[in-house]
């Protein structure tokens, strides 16, 4: 009698690979997001003019709650964490906001807003998910498109040697970094197999940090100066201040952040093949609050699901949550161990950005890949996703458009992820919700009417 092979009943998702993976998948993830981590700490710090030794603090800091919060959202507990494969880190939403804050209240100032607003996304979250009928795929694939699209003029300021204007950037060798990685990342996915073509992103970081070393475009200095073990305690900055405009300020930051998780939360979806309900929203948004909340105990920022690691999910076709959970260990210990963080922080910004071009385009080639659910051919939902596109871009392509409007109205304009969001979830209402005698029907019902097999694709 033959026996029938059983069917694996494990989900992608919830698989735990043998341990070796599980380093290499997760360190990988580590290195494609480390930039995101210490540029907000950076931005805020050269804004409050904080001295050097503060700034590593914050930074160390950092790594250690990005990984806490990371844990959170991939393993979750009690209503706490979607349980997908997404990286939290501190978001640039939130920027602006704490440079005006600390100019007033200093860091103190700062991180009691934050307290407050994380807990009002704890409390609101249930609310908010219940909104995920206004995020069908004619939003959100426009939505994954252009924080794919956003995300891009990143890594080229990243190939280019970091801020455009400086008199290296650009250099042939920067450019030549950037390509050499990009050109390595290409030739180990086409002939790579198995473990090497997963690793692609891993492989090119490390090829490229040596191919720097060898011409003298990096440097390990840092690392021998670093201490081998450091921990900034809770409030080491001091009590926090809790006072009423700050915190309403923040509030008003964290209901846009929440959009942006909301809007990851359905692209990790698609990507993994695992449906994203209003329940996962709410766990999701809420783990997003209560990192927020201990963020402002132990010294740093909001926190959102980082995109370049949602685009390192879909190229590499490694869905389980538990390889971002260890990069999420890797992230609390580079908190304990400053060597290591200095060690990472050593990988040149041409490498980053030689594999940030196939990373973020990873995240765009999602979204249109969502967008083929949608029926184009319907003049409505096509004008949702070219306003919704050409608001998203603004931001990067021209930055200074939006410098004399309020600051209120920066908050909302001034990221083309956010721009777009509001922008194609309000033209959504208006060309698909709202009837005119009947009930509009929604757009994946037009491609079920025009294409028979878009079922499949759900």
């Amino acid at each position: 009698m033959v026996q029938s092979t059983p069917v694996r009943s494990v989900h992608p998702v919830d698989e735990i690979l043998p341990g070796g993976r599980l380093v290499a998948f997760g360190l990988q993830h580590v290195l494609s997001m480390y930039a995101g981590i210490i540029a907000v700490p950076l931005v805020l710090a050269s804004a409050l003019g904080l001295p050097a030794d503060q700034v590593i603090r914050i930074v160390n800091a950092s790594f250690f709650m990005c990984g806490v919060a990371t844990l959170i959202q991939t393993l979750g507990f009690a209503g706490f964490g979607a349980r997908l494969p997404l990286v939290q880190g501190t978001t640039f939403a939130s920027v602006a906001t704490m440079i005006l804050i600390g100019k007033e209240s200093g860091l103190p100032g700062i991180y009691g807003a934050v307290i407050v607003a994380g807990l009002f996304t704890v409390l609101a979250a249930p609310y908010f998910s219940r909104l995920l009928k206004f995020f069908p795929p004619v939003v959100t694939g426009t939505v994954i498109t252009i924080i794919g699209i956003s995300l891009m003029p990143v890594a080229i300021k990243w190939a280019g040697g970091g801020v455009p204007g400086t008199p290296t950037f650009g250099d042939p060798a920067s450019l030549g970094l950037a390509m050499f990685t990009l050109l390595f990342v290409l030739l180990v996915t086409r002939f790579g197999r198995g473990i090497w073509s997963r690793t692609a992103i891993l492989l090119g970081l490390v090829f490229g940090t040596v191919v720097a070393t060898l011409i003298g475009k990096a440097s390990f200095a840092t690392v021998g100066s670093a201490a081998v073990f450091g921990f900034t305690p809770p409030l080491f900055f001091g009590t926090p201040i809790f006072a009423l405009v700050p915190i309403l300020s923040m509030v008003l930051v964290m209901l846009v952040v929440m959009v942006e998780t909301t809007a990851d939360l359905l692209a990790i979806g698609e990507i993994v093949e695992k449906p994203v309900d209003s329940a996962v929203v709410a766990r999701g948004l809420r783990a997003d609050g209560l990192s927020t909340a201990l963020g402002g105990l132990f010294n740093v920022f909001p926190f959102t699901a980082f995109a370049q690691n949602v685009g390192l999910v879909r190229f590499t076709g490694i869905k389980s949550r538990f390889v971002v959970a260890v990069a999420g260990v890797i992230l609390m210990l580079m908190g304990f161990f400053p060597k290591l963080g200095a060690l990472v922080a050593s990988i040149p910004l041409p490498v980053l950005g030689g594999a940030g071009l196939v990373l973020f385009g990873s995240v765009a080639a999602s979204g249109i890949q969502t967008l083929t659910r949608v029926n184009l051919a319907d003049n409505r939902n096509l004008t949702i996703v070219a306003v919704s596109i050409g608001l998203g871009v603004i931001p990067s392509t021209v930055p200074t458009l939006y410098e004399k409007l309020p600051s209120w109205a920066g908050l909302f304009l001034e990221s083309g992820i956010t721009a777009a969001a509001i922008s194609a979830i309000l033209l959504n209402v208006l060309f698909n919700l709202i009837g005119t005698g009947r009930e509009r029907r929604s757009p994946t019902a037009d491609v079920a009417s025009h294409m028979p097999e878009a079922g499949d694709l759900h």
